[in-house]
Order: C-alpha cells, then structure tokens, then sequence
C-alpha cells in the first residue's frame, strides 16, 4: 500500500535516485549529487515542505516517487500570487508505475495548491509560471513538459488537463562553419558595437529566484554614434549538466530584447549570430533558443540563423473545481519580505 507525506530531510538521495531512473530523456539534466536539488530547489525562498508530496510503499518504506509543486509570480514579478498553483514535476520510479502513484500524487499537489487559494492549476512550468523546474529540466528555459517524454502528455489529459502553450526548443551544432549571411549585417556593425558582460542584471525579484545562483553573460548591442546607448540584449548561460547528456558542451540564450522601434532592422539577427560565433570560439558544441508558438518574432529568428527545432514543450491548465476553492491565503501574494521570514522559519 502506497501512503502520501510530505517532505523530509532525509528524503533527497531518494529523490536523486528516483529523478535518475524517471528522467532519462534527453531533456533532463543528470543529477549526479543531491546537492543540485539543494541549488535549484530546497534553497528557493518559497520552498514549502508540505509542496513536495512524497510516496512510500507502506511495507518497506521505499520511496516510490514524488511531485514537486509551488506558486507562479504576480504580474510585477514581485511576489507570489496564489491564484495559480504550478505542478512542476511528477516522477515516479519506472517498477511502481501504473499502481496509480502518480495519480495520486498530482490529487494531493491539487489539494494542497486549492487549499492556500489556487483558482487555476498549471502542470509544466513555463516562464513566468515556473517556480521550480529552471536548471533542472527543459534546457534554456522552462518550456513545460517535454514531448521526448511521451508518457506526460496523455498522464495529464486523462487528469482532466488540457494544453494551454507551446514552447519550440531549437538548437545549432557547432562544430560546423557558421554561414549566416544578411545584407543588413554591414551598416549595422558600423553603427553598434556588442559588449560582453560578464554579470547581467536581475531584472526582478523573481528573476533572482528562479536563477538562484546562476552567473549568465549579458551580451549587448550599443549605438555608437549616440553615446553607446543599449539597442539590444541577450543572456546566455551555460547549459552545465545538459552538456553530459547531450554529449557536447551547451549553452543557452535567454531574454532576447531589441528596443522597440529598432525591430525588423536585423539586429536581434546579428546578436544571436555574434552570440553563436562566441561559443565556438570558446569550443562549445550545442546552442539552445526556445521559443514560445505565441512568439512568431522568436521562432523566425530561429529558423533563419539555422537553428534546428529538437523538441516541443507543452504546458496544461486545469480550473480549481468548486468544491476545492476556499478564500484566498492573500490577495497580494506572498511578498519577498514574508518569503523571507519563511525561510528563516524552517
């Protein structure tokens, strides 16, 4: 018999173990200590205990599986909202699948995520909706979850989910000549230069939770003949444990911004092909670009500096029945100076 509780400290080398065996596909980073959830999830300043559900077979007290559940942001990206709970990772270990572990598992997130008000639940992370998951799971970004997993997708629906996003994940091999031509490329680089920072700036608080201790490089296009003002950046990361699995050293392009009325110039075109020639300078083998299917902007430039779509990322909702609404914990959210209390308190 399969009995449901929640997290306890000694639970992350199960964890670890269970993560291994479930998530062997290629979007999944290899945990090859505990110590990565400590990064990527315990250390979050909204972490919830009773947020991670955890199932142990009753008789020998193995661990059987998990899932991981938290809160996506207020609008502002300032703090929790607690109108939609997020569903972030199901995993259980491949011998005790179809024993119903899993659906019990996502009834007790449920639970948990209506109690403290959730009006809507979202399975799959996907920026901003993505308390956990970033550094994890999904490469670049969060793009909900993978379709090289096949078994998520029907596990969902027949939970009463349906699709609510589509995220494309490209990528660009490296260890071939780069040939991205334009004709724009020859004014535009006689008026902007592309400076390489070495810190970028966290954008807000939410940013600096989902990062957590991430160092990304900020590269940026600056107008020359007007005192180097900012026309275009981009962040990228190295993409660590992605790179053990993919076989090829890899980082990732994250947060492509061209100021507004500079767009359809090319300039987004050139960064990313500077952006590419950097990292086969420094003999990276793999570079990664999501892009969201409501992002026409972003799946064109993909495509036409060569990038190859290698996976698609779904995200679902599903409305909080009735029955399971209660008033909301706040209607503010949970602010960073009361996550930060919280924290101190576990």
């Amino acid at each position: 018999m399969t009995i449901f509780r929640r997290f306890r400290n000694t639970d992350p080398p199960a964890l670890a173990d269970i993560w291994n065996e479930s998530h062997t596909a290629r979007g999944a980073y290899p945990l090859r200590t505990p110590a990565l959830l400590e990064r990527w999830v315990f250390s979050k300043p909204y972490f919830d205990h009773n947020g991670l559900i955890v199932a142990v077979d009753e008789g020998s007290g193995r661990v059987q599986g998990y899932a991981l559940t938290g809160f996506a942001p207020t609008a502002d990206l300032a703090a929790l909202s607690f109108e939609e709970g997020v569903i972030c990772s199901v995993a259980v270990r491949p011998a005790d699948r179809r024993k119903g572990v899993g659906r019990g598992l996502v009834q007790r997130c449920e639970a948990y995520l209506a109690d403290k008000g959730a009006r809507t639940f979202r399975a799959g992370p996907v920026w901003p909706q993505c308390p956990f998951g970033f550094g994890l799971y999904g490469g670049t970004n969060c793009p909900g979850f993978l379709a090289s997993d096949p078994d998520a997708d029907p596990f969902f629906r027949s939970l009463g989910y349906a699709p609510a996003g589509t995220t494309f994940v490209y990528q660009k091999k490296l260890d071939q000549p780069l040939t991205i031509a334009d004709a724009r490329f020859g004014l535009l680089r006689r008026r902007y230069d592309t400076q390489v920072l070495r810190a970028a700036a966290v954008a807000s608080w939410w940013h600096d939770c989902v990062w957590g201790t991430l160092e990304p490089v900020e590269f940026r296009m600056v107008d020359k003949l007007a005192n180097n003002i900012p026309t275009a950046r981009a962040v990228l990361w190295e993409l660590e444990g992605y790179g053990w699995r993919w076989g090829y050293p890899s980082a990732g392009i994250l947060d492509i911004q061209v100021r507004p009325d500079l767009r359809r110039q090319g300039m987004a075109k050139l960064l990313v092909s500077q952006i590419l020639r950097f990292l086969q300078d420094q003999f990276f083998g793999i570079c990664e670009l999501q892009a969201q299917a409501d992002r026409p902007d972003i799946v064109a430039l993909c495509r036409t500096t060569g990038l190859e779509q290698v996976d698609t990322g779904t995200t679902y909702t599903k409305p909080v029945p009735q029955a399971m609404q209660v008033p909301l914990v706040r209607a503010t959210g949970l602010t960073p100076a009361d996550a930060a209390v919280n924290a101190a308190g576990r």
